[in-house]
């Protein structure tokens, strides 16, 4: 109701169709796994590429109808997942069957074409929106209505289209938001999460919309999205659409990312370009659950760090090293990290949803905190003082009436002698914690991407890419780039490149390899610009906000846009994904018989 008043009440409405084409993950490693069936012990061990050990066994044991006790779970470091691998596929239960039936270990790797076949796929749906403005150009409603293909199998896809519909939000104060969504199944492969769950399509539609509105109302789509943008005393700010972010400085991310990409400077670029025959685009976007840790020191000093997380390329054991060797004093060459098995590892969710560094990052310095206190009862027994008067600074344990220091290594052997342990307490210097997220926290960011298109030959060529992200706390900046332009990449490639096809007769697939389904190189990006302002959050010890992916929702809008900013000289406003340089090219060429023609 409060939006179909917006609507009746509104001096402009803009209206789009969009068109989300369907990618796969397309994974550096494919899925693969191992079998082992100990029939003496009558257990299964699965060596696997999956990315959620715990919820595996549960779900193996389930299939096999055998306990958890009798189900191993193990995944190393993971070649790429993007949220792919966080389902039970056929093959990882067949390859115990097998394993059980011939009496040795059985090994399935899954080819390219496999993998393009059988994967879980993302994205695609048909989506039409529509924005409500006032005279002034302040956002009065949206109401968007998409069409959503689950493929064949209902998985868990529908969730992708739903998890995170606030995202439709965006930065900006819309007061009423309404969402229909419809799935569909379809003779195609089963829908899953893919790097964003849904945020970079619902970010997509609602930048897309606000440059839309930016051209129909004929206001500079900059100073459209300034009146439009949450401020920071606003905060925490309840949107539209079920979202309430705790904080945030949106436009500030805006001021930083024009700078850096030097707007200013863009109009004579531009004319530059035209001289060439080129046509250049400068565009800009905004755009739960619980995790474990244990620490353990042995009588040597040296220590194990066990987490939940299953790393695919993010750096878990690089951060995580880094947050208790900070903590403690100690080398990271001192600490033996594990993850990703069932049998050293007692609880975790695993990776996905941008989590590990807030939820098993915290979980990781609360076990330190705990260990730290811990040390310092044992310290206060050996030095002669009240736990409260012990001191721990760079490394060292003191108290005031003691000349005498000890490191972490040297209570850890000191932990195991009963005489230096106070009432209580056990043995060993180990410590575990579990840290369960209440509230959801928001990272944010403007990317701006600038390109210029070749009118002769349709192609594209990215100039610069300036990016501005709030991620909260920045533990590890490397890492952070890393992570920020690796999700720029994937969505460079959605919008440029990527397209699952089905020929629709016959429902055969029709882009099986690479030879079919393009995807992006080093040469199809340019130099990334990247800066922080970080906002750090209340939701966490660390006040970290997810990173991995971040890139991926901002860059789908930028490209977009900077696209139809190119091309807005033809009186072209729109262009299905993937822009290809075919497709491009006829639109580019129909814009000039439509000129010609005087239409």
């Amino acid at each position: 109701a409060a939006t179909d008043a917006s609507f009746a009440g509104a001096a402009h409405i803009v209206r789009r169709k969009f068109v989300i084409n369907r990618v796969t993950a397309a994974t550096m490693e494919p899925r693969g796994s191992i079998g082992d069936y100990n029939a003496a012990e009558g257990r299964y061990t699965i060596y696997t590429t999956l990315q959620r050990i715990h919820g595996y066994r549960a779900e193996l044991a389930q299939i096999l109808r055998v306990p958890e006790s009798r189900v191993r779970v193990v995944a190393g470091d993971i070649g790429g997942s993007f949220g792919m691998k966080s389902a039970i596929y056929n093959e990882v239960a067949l390859v115990l069957l097998a394993s059980k039936l011939v009496g040795r270990p059985v090994k399935w790797t899954s080819t390219r074409s496999e993998a393009f076949l059988g994967d879980a796929q993302a994205r695609d749906n048909v989506t039409e929106a529509e924005l409500a403005l006032d005279r002034e150009g302040h956002f009065l409603g949206l109401r968007v209505k998409t069409t959503a293909a689950v493929g064949a199998y209902p998985q868990a896809g529908s969730n992708a289209f739903v998890a995170n519909l606030g995202t439709l939000a965006g930065v900006y104060r819309t007061p009423a938001v309404h969402a229909d969504v419809t799935a569909v199944y379809t003779h195609t492969n089963p829908m899953r999460a893919y790097r964003g769950n849904g945020r970079p399509e619902a970010g997509y539609v609602i930048e897309r919309m606000v440059d839309e509105a930016a051209a129909e109302l004929g206001i500079d789509a900059i100073e459209l999205r300034r009146r439009n943008t949450i401020p920071p005393e606003a905060m925490p700010f309840k949107s539209g659409l079920t979202f309430t972010y705790d904080c945030g400085e949106f436009e500030k991310c805006l001021d930083m990312a024009l700078e850096l990409a030097d707007a200013a400077g863009f109009k004579q670029r531009r004319a530059d370009a035209r001289r060439r025959g080129k046509l250049r685009g400068f565009e800009r976007a905004a755009a739960g659950g619980f995790e474990a840790a244990e620490i353990r020191f042995d009588r040597s000093g040296t220590v194990t760090l066990v987490s939940g997380s299953v790393t695919q390329g993010q750096g878990h054991e690089t951060v995580y090293k880094q947050l208790l060797c900070d903590r403690l004093g100690i080398h990271p060459d001192q600490v033996h990290y594990v993850q990703g098995d069932t049998e050293k590892v007692a609880i975790g969710e695993g990776t996905g949803g941008s989590r590990s560094a807030s939820l098993g990052g915290s979980a990781v310095h609360l076990a330190t905190e705990k260990i730290v206190t811990k040390a310092k009862a044992i310290a206060g027994r050996i030095l002669g003082a009240d736990a409260e008067e012990v001191r721990f600074d760079d490394g060292l344990f003191s108290a005031p009436r003691s000349n005498r220091t000890l490191t972490v290594g040297e209570i850890a052997k000191e932990s195991l002698n009963p005489r230096n342990l106070p009432e209580g307490m056990d043995l060993g210097l180990i410590a575990g914690a579990t840290f369960a997220c209440k509230e959801q926290n928001f990272p944010n960011g403007c990317h701006i991407c600038e390109l210029e298109i070749d009118e002769d030959t349709g192609e594209v060529e990215i100039l610069r890419y300036s990016v501005v992200d709030d991620v909260g706390t920045v533990m590890n900046p490397l890492l952070l780039e890393g992570q920020i332009c690796g999700g720029i990449a994937q969505g460079v490639g959605q919008v440029l490149l990527e397209d699952i096809r089905f020929d629709a007769a016959s429902g055969q697939l029709l882009t099986g390899s690479f030879m079919d389904y393009a995807m992006p190189r080093a040469d199809t990006l340019s130099a990334i610009h990247c800066e922080s302002n970080p906002v750090p959050t209340q939701t966490n010890p660390l006040g970290v906000k997810g990173a991995g992916e971040a890139g991926n929702v901002g860059a789908l809008p930028a490209v977009a846009n900077a696209l139809v900013d190119a091309l807005s000289p033809l009186g072209i406003r729109h262009l299905a994904m993937p822009a290809t340089p075919e497709r491009l090219w006829r639109a580019i060429q129909a814009a000039r018989v439509s000129d010609l023609s005087g239409h």
